[in-house]
């Protein structure tokens, strides 16, 4: 049947919307499917790069820690190494003597070497531990322990340890000597170490007088009956004015530590010259840790 141009243009009209709807539709589709694969796509993307990621931290981790332990391990050997030194046995040597000479004990020399007793021969090669440790800083009795060998110590005549500083700036050992010798004093120094602060001796050099030599009685203390159990430690310096120097302190904390536990082989008691009874002083001078020290030997 034949339209007319009326229905005709109806038709027409009626027809172009439809086709145009089906195809934004499916174009509309299509762009929804390529929009989804672009997300899974990235997801994926986002997933693998996660992955790598976690495995390179867990990897760089490990191998961190791999490297840490072996530099650990390397050190502690090198620090094993150094903390050890041999000694062959000579004529009047004993394991009390050696222990006193490298700053140790009879029972770690002992242990060291698989010793059941105190014997030892001549010509016998000996291990030797030492005490010292990295963070104790340098050793500062190398001389005085070297010393201290031949030296016929009386253990049981000390039972206390006092520190004094000598109130004036210079000075060594020989100097105190000859001036408490020109006071009347026979056996001259009064104490019986003094540790220099660098300028007529070392900074932190350990001197040892002849009374600790002869294991004399002190002439540092008023009270006779305290200086026949008292040993003297004189600093140098005078610590109302100026504080101790580095070197010192750890000269000094040194000292006691090796006379306490390799010398006398107890714990002794420990003070400052102004807290003993009858001593009208400041010594060892305001300026001096003497609440430091207390903390560490009470």
């Amino acid at each position: 049947m034949s339209l007319g141009r009326k229905g005709q243009a109806q038709e027409a009209r009626d027809g172009k919307p439809k086709t145009s709807k089906r195809l934004a539709r499916v174009i509309q589709t299509e762009s929804r499917r390529q929009y989804y694969q672009t997300l899974q796509s990235q997801s994926i993307v986002q997933a693998v790069c996660g992955s790598i990621m976690t495995h390179s931290r867990r990897y760089f981790a490990k191998t961190t820690l791999l490297v840490a332990s072996s530099v650990v391990s390397m050190t502690s050997g090198l620090l094993a190494q150094s903390s050890k030194t041999a000694h062959t046995v000579r004529k009047g040597d004993t394991l009390s003597k050696l222990a006193r000479k490298y700053g140790t004990s009879v029972k770690a020399i002992q242990q060291a070497n698989g010793l059941k007793s105190d014997l030892i021969r001549i010509g016998q090669r000996l291990v030797i531990p030492t005490a010292a440790k990295a963070s104790s800083g340098p050793d500062m009795l190398r001389s005085v322990r070297a010393q201290n060998a031949g030296i016929p110590v009386k253990p049981a005549l000390w039972n206390t340890i006092v520190v004094h500083h000598s109130a004036v700036k210079f000075g060594n050992a020989a100097k105190y000597d000859a001036g408490h010798r020109r006071r009347g004093m026979k056996n001259g120094l009064a104490y019986h170490f003094v540790i220099g602060n660098g300028i007529d001796s070392g900074d932190g050099e350990i001197e040892i007088g002849p009374r600790w030599r002869k294991q004399l009685l002190g002439g540092h203390l008023k009270s006779y009956r305290l200086n026949q159990s008292a040993i003297g430690i004189c600093l140098v310096g005078n610590f109302e004015q100026t504080r101790p120097s580095k070197k010192q302190l750890m000269a000094l904390t040194q000292l006691v530590d090796w006379l306490q536990r390799d010398v006398l082989r107890k714990r002794t008691r420990f003070a400052g010259h102004k807290e003993l009874p009858g001593e009208k002083t400041v010594c060892p001078g305001k300026y001096f840790p003497l609440k430091t020290l207390h903390s560490r030997y009470g």
